[in-house]
């Protein structure tokens, strides 16, 4: 901490110091990255530390006792004493800790209550204990030291910073203080950058999305904007407002704009439109953060893949999602992980979650390092009649047409119709583009053509007339938005299932179609 306090007075009293401060930073990231050698190295050892470190930190809470850690040595018998489970099968541990209990899942009682959008549970509220603050934090400094060590580059640190993010307004329950992930965070944002980040502290209270985002533009516009982050959907949205505002490009308001971090989303849906809204290329980090871990970060500019990391307390098993959907517990460890196919994720940690299953897919797209990319959900996905179709390739899909007709699309989401009223069943597709286009047979053609390509039971189930063509209804502009805010999930973490298995989403559209 105390390189970092350095180099920022550096910097504010002595802009001719720059080369200087350039000069040591690059060797602190190279020390960073150095240092993370010794788990990326081996991550095998690594795990097997964590999980001994886990077990031992978790024998004598309640959950512990109740599952037998003192008799537990290896993988094989953590699998066997501890059932996998999701949060509604966790929360009668959970509930417990809520109401004040201590040592009930990890030793003492949670420094925050992380919530979260739920399913059969409703809002979910996932502990935080004191060391997975920490993680949190260094894993986002990791990432962007690796960033440095790449590219060399560090004039991002110049300017002003923005992390478009939910409230950091937090309340108390039992001593325990509740909010969402990016507004915990918030609170911990290193000193040495408080006076340059942004916005301010005021606007980013604000809970009217749309009132804030007007308010961030305001704060903004006229400022040295050099890195940007945030879920790209509402990334989007500020971009098109300070263009709407100025009548010009990002790159021409902010022209010493060259970092852009994101996560929660697949950013490739909306590569073209953001190229578009820039105007220049701009060097992109993709992180991995979650309510119940930091999980992974983009550590090379020029592959799209995230390294998964293996020094944030966290145990990591994978189930094939194809397994899962039918019911068999192949649960493996990180060593039998096999590049290209689809997991699963679960896992276990130091805020006293044990073999928890978060519900995120994943594959891996190589294993020295272990590098992965997400690949959805588990609830979000179409498989109506086994075709097993998941995010990963109706972002591509939508990804590769838009390039080939060189079609702008805002958002999008997928749902089976089963039913319909004449013909085969089919995959409906909804779509908001950025300009009506009248040529939606061709669009839908091209698309089948790809969703086939990247998914042979798909295939199968149109050359078997099973299914029809896909088809496609458009969405009226800011349609998406309207339905986000009509179910109060506009902005902040929230963002748009891009599939579904049911016509929940689709059937609340209706009235946005054109």
């Amino acid at each position: 901490m105390v390189i970092h306090w350095i180099l920022k007075i550096l910097l504010i009293f002595h802009p001719r110091s720059y080369l200087m401060f350039h000069h040591i930073a690059k060797s602190f990231a190279s020390y960073v990255v150095s240092k993370n050698q010794s788990w990326i190295k081996k991550p095998i050892q690594s795990q097997t530390k964590t999980l001994e470190t886990l077990i031992n930190n978790g024998q004598k809470t309640l959950f512990g006792k109740q599952h037998f850690f003192k008799d537990i040595r290896e993988y094989e018998e953590f699998k066997e004493s501890i059932p996998v489970r999701d949060y509604e099968k966790y929360k009668i541990y959970i509930d417990r800790v809520i109401e004040g209990e201590s040592n009930i899942i990890w030793p003492g009682k949670p420094v925050y209550f992380c919530k979260t959008s739920g399913t059969t549970s409703g809002i979910k509220h996932i502990p935080i204990f004191k060391n997975a603050i920490k993680t949190h934090i260094n894993s986002a400094r990791d990432s962007i030291l690796h960033y440095i060590l790449n590219t060399g580059d560090t004039n991002f640190i110049k300017g002003k910073q923005i992390f478009i993010q939910g409230s950091p307004i937090l309340k108390t329950q039992k001593g325990i203080k509740i909010g969402r992930l990016s507004g915990i965070v918030a609170h911990h944002i290193p000193f040495y950058l408080r006076s340059s980040r942004m916005p301010s502290w005021d606007v980013n209270c604000i809970e009217d999305w749309e009132e804030k985002i007007n308010a961030i533009v305001d704060q903004t516009i006229n400022q040295n904007m050099t890195l940007i982050s945030g879920i790209p959907p509402w990334v989007q949205m500020y971009f098109e407002k300070i263009t709407q505002k100025s009548g010009k490009k990002i790159c021409d308001v902010f022209k010493n704009f060259s970092l852009f971090i994101y996560g929660g989303v697949s950013f490739k849906p909306y590569k073209k439109i953001f190229d578009e809204l820039i105007g220049r290329k701009i060097n992109s980090i993709e992180v991995y953060p979650a309510s119940e871990g930091f999980f992974a970060f983009q550590d090379q500019i020029d592959n799209d893949s995230m390294l998964l990391t293996l020094n944030n307390d966290i145990y990591y098993e994978f189930i094939k999602t194809k397994d899962l959907l039918i019911g068999k517990k192949n649960y493996i460890c990180l060593s039998d992980v096999k590049v290209g196919e689809n997991y699963a994720l679960v896992i276990s940690t130091s805020s006293g979650l044990w073999r928890y299953n978060i519900g995120d897919t994943i594959q891996f797209t190589e294993v020295k390092p272990y590098r992965i990319i997400v690949t959805g959900r588990i609830k979000h996905f179409i498989s109506a009649f086994g075709e097993h179709v998941i995010a990963k390739e109706v972002e591509t899909t939508i990804r590769e047409v838009s390039s080939k007709l060189k079609l702008r699309v805002r958002e999008f989401t997928v749902a089976p119709q089963v039913a319909p009223e004449f013909g085969l069943p089919f995959h409906e597709w909804y779509i908001e583009f950025d300009e009506i286009n009248d040529n939606l047979e061709e669009i839908e053609i091209i698309m089948d053509r790809i969703m086939q390509r990247q998914n042979i039971y798909y295939k199968d189930l149109i050359q078997g007339k099973i299914l029809s063509s896909l088809r496609i209804k458009k969405i009226k502009k800011g349609g998406f938005n309207h339905y986000m805010k009509s179910i109060d999930k506009l902005g902040g973490q929230n963002k748009v299932p891009h599939l579904s298995n049911d016509r929940k989403i689709v059937n609340q559209l209706k009235n946005y179609i054109i």
